[in-house]
């Protein structure tokens, strides 16, 4: 099952037609759409107020904060330099679990066995 989110949806409609025509390939059946939430917002301005990240980086921040709520098991992404990195996980689940949740795994694509292409 594929968890996205609204603010996933308004980030795709900026990208390039392979990473929409990608998105339109998966089955409705297969996707589970999550709705920015208070909670959400709450738990994003906590990794802010923590440091792991600057406000410049509020839709990664987000991000990450929606998969947790959402009890993602994984959060994939290409971004090495504010989600994917063992610190920043670190960093993200030690909030997190502040606030009651469980931990979320951070990985790039490459670890479910897509490449870049």
């Amino acid at each position: 099952m594929l968890l996205i989110s609204d603010v996933t949806l308004e980030e795709i409609e900026k990208a390039p037609d392979h990473v929409k025509e990608l998105l339109k390939s998966i089955s409705a059946d297969n996707i589970e759409l999550f709705l920015l939430s208070k909670e959400m917002i709450d738990l994003r301005d906590a990794f802010i107020h923590a440091g792991i990240l600057t406000p410049k980086s509020l839709y990664d921040a987000t991000h990450v904060a929606i998969a947790t709520v959402a009890k993602a098991d994984a959060i994939v992404s290409w971004n090495f330099k504010h989600i994917v990195r063992l610190d920043k996980m670190k960093a993200f689940n030690m909030v997190s679990a502040q606030f009651g949740y469980t931990q979320l795994t951070i990985i790039s694509p490459e670890e479910l066995g897509y490449d870049r292409d």
